[in-house]
């Protein structure tokens, strides 16, 4: 038969390709299947952890090699797998936050694979890391400061809430763009930049013989206007939105609020700010909106204390980024918006907030809001034994409050209103809530401390706020009662008086306040405004004069002595003085319309017309800017 011939040869044909392609070796595809440090885990390292763990980034120890991350992989390998590092703590969203720091699953298994495997170098050469060892990320800045005398951080138990004061030497105003913060060697937990344009926080530095002041902020400072400034180890620069750089007025201090995490030696605190500057003027000016409660109160062991807040858009809104905020208790945070066909749509998700890594955070885009929006918040708190950061061991009952061992429940949504006149409408709203926030929280401490004469005085200025201006005065004459002292307290109800057509009354008030503390700029232009009020040009314009001696930047001071100087028929003088003010408020609709209206009065229509207009940009219903439009026959 012929069938065999063909069948050997087509079986030594098979032979012959099984011969060619050798089974897989299983031992070899394990071998070549395990990761390396070199080939797989450096880039990963090199991209998430890096950037904190390098030198000057306050991290406990760097990571800018094999033989820094051998020595840790177990660890790394823990902490990745429970996603406790790299420190992010947002459920994802849609648009995506900007410069998410979540690892890829297969990145932490990447990680798993090589720890697993003996953690093995490999071939060389691993990537270099993508930031240097030192230096500037954003390149070099256009100005660096820092604090004039390092503050010695000391051991201790307790973590330190220190602020230092910078001085920003600048010969005008710039817009700044970026912000990177430096802690060098010191532990920085995290940091919070304020600018102080009143003279309120110079006073306070060193009165401890240490360079700056505790606590958290202080009067006087506040954020740029519609911007969050807030470092934690691994942010990197602090950038402002497309277009939108902040306004730094020469004069302007920074106030760098620290969270310090003193060790077993003492060391020295003095952290270097790089400042990069824009040549362009902002093309919008964005918003903070702070939503929120101030009149916390968690019972001992309480688990899921909850707070809410919400908010009902009256305008349409571009919505950039949102900051939430708490202390050690907080737990979980949500933020919805509900649109007004009823559609929702996730904001913000925290499942476990942890203090140690807050920051704000931005949208890659910007998320429209229509008008009718509702914007709802939910912070809930553990004030229980289970919570590892509880402060208290056992529990104790913990209120609202500036300290870090008290809470805070606060969201702030930066937003781009579409109009002038929505953005003044917002402006308006929020700071009716905030009076009656803190009217709600000053009378919950109010509860637990009733003969405390700041806390009298707190809730008092709130009432005023709120418009509840009888209840306003009884408060504060019963905190002078407890200490008379107090210029605080003094220079709020002389304000209270006066909001009650009670000017004679009010005056002593004042005098007394800027008596009490002469070196407060703003006590002393509280005082020069009631002397107005009470018709004392002569005097008022004095005491103008004083305060802007303590502190020539104070913008309100230069455009009431406009005002009175211009009515006093010495015109060339008081357009020196209000434009003064414009320069350094020049989004003051009133600052604006009292120039346009001094500038008519010297025969300056053109220059006249322009300021007027912008008042209106501004604040379209501004009557004496209508006015004096009319006036000039302007349109």
């Amino acid at each position: 038969m012929s069938l065999p011939g063909p069948r050997v040869a087509a079986i030594c044909v098979l032979v012959a390709v099984s011969a060619c392609r050798r089974a897989p070796d299983p031992a070899a595809a394990r071998v070549a299947a395990t990761p390396t440090f070199n080939k797989d885990v450096a880039p990963i390292v090199f991209d998430h952890c890096t950037p904190c763990h390098r030198p000057e980034q306050g991290a406990p120890f760097v990571l800018l090699g094999y033989s820094d991350v051998k020595p840790r992989a177990d660890k790394i390998a823990r902490v990745t797998q429970s996603r406790r590092m790299p420190p992010w703590l947002p459920d994802p969203v849609d648009p995506a936050f900007a410069g998410e720091r979540r690892l890829r699953a297969e990145d932490i298994e990447t990680i798993k694979r090589w720890v697993d495997a003996g953690a093995p170098e490999g071939a060389p050469p691993a990537p270099a890391p993508h930031v240097l060892s030192s230096g500037w990320q954003s390149g070099i800045p256009d100005l660096v400061v820092t604090p004039a005398r390092p503050y010695v951080l000391r051991p201790q138990k307790d973590d330190v809430f220190r602020n230092l004061i910078v001085r920003v030497p600048l010969s005008g105003d710039r817009f700044v763009r970026a912000v990177e913060f430096r802690p060098g060697e010191a532990p920085v937990h995290h940091a919070v930049i304020h600018l102080d344009r009143t003279a309120a926080s110079r006073r306070r530095d060193g009165l401890d013989g240490q360079p700056g002041f505790d606590g958290m902020g202080g009067m006087g400072a506040q954020e740029p206007e519609g911007h969050f400034i807030g470092w934690a180890p691994g942010r990197g620069p602090i950038l402002s939105a497309e277009g939108m750089p902040w306004r730094l007025e020469k004069g302007t201090d920074l106030v760098v609020e620290l969270h310090l995490l003193p060790g077993r030696t003492p060391i020295a605190v003095q952290p270097a700010i790089g400042l990069f500057f824009s040549t362009e003027r902002p093309a919008a000016m964005p918003l903070l909106l702070k939503m929120g409660s101030k009149a916390i109160d968690i019972p001992a062991g309480a688990r899921d204390y909850a707070i809410s807040d919400s908010y009902e858009l009256p305008a349409d809104v571009d919505l950039l980024s949102v900051y939430p905020h708490a202390h050690f208790l907080g737990k979980d945070m949500q933020v919805i918006a509900t649109l007004p066909d009823g559609r929702t749509r996730p904001l913000l998700h925290i499942r476990q907030w942890s203090f140690h890594w807050q920051q704000d955070y931005r949208y890659v885009r910007p998320i429209p809001l229509p008008r009718g929006t509702t914007i709802a918040m939910r912070f809930t708190y553990d004030n229980s034994d289970a919570n590892e950061d509880n402060p208290h061991h056992p529990p104790v009952n913990v209120t609202a409050g500036q300290r870090s061992t008290d809470e805070m429940g606060n969201l702030a949504l930066q937003v781009v209103p579409h109009s002038a006149a929505d953005r003044q409408r917002l402006v308006r709203d929020f700071a009716a809530r905030d009076a009656l926030a803190s009217v709600a929280g000053y009378e919950m401490l109010l509860r637990h401390h009733p003969d405390n004469p700041e806390v009298l005085t707190d809730l008092g200025a709130s009432d005023v706020d709120a418009g509840r201006v009888a209840d306003g005065i009884a408060r504060l004459e019963q905190a002078l009662r407890i200490d008379p002292r107090s210029a605080k307290t003094h220079n709020e109800l002389g304000g209270a008086l006066m909001k009650a057509q009670r000017a004679q009354e009010a005056l002593p008030h004042f005098q007394q306040a800027a008596a009490l503390d002469p070196a407060d700029d703003r006590l002393v232009y509280n005082l020069a405004s009631a002397l107005a009020a009470a018709g004392r040009a002569g005097d008022a314009a004095r005491q103008f004069e004083r305060a802007l001696a303590i502190n020539p930047e104070l913008a309100e001071a230069h455009d009431e002595l406009g005002v009175l100087l211009f009515a006093a028929g010495r015109v060339a003088d008081a357009i020196v003085h209000l434009k003064r003010a414009v320069d350094l408020k020049p989004d003051s609709a009133i600052f604006q319309s009292d120039l346009g209206g001094a500038l008519a009065q010297a025969g300056r229509r053109d220059e006249a017309l322009e300021h007027i207009r912008r008042a209106l940009d501004i604040d379209p219903q501004n009557a004496a800017a209508r006015e004096n439009l009319a006036r000039l026959g302007g349109r």
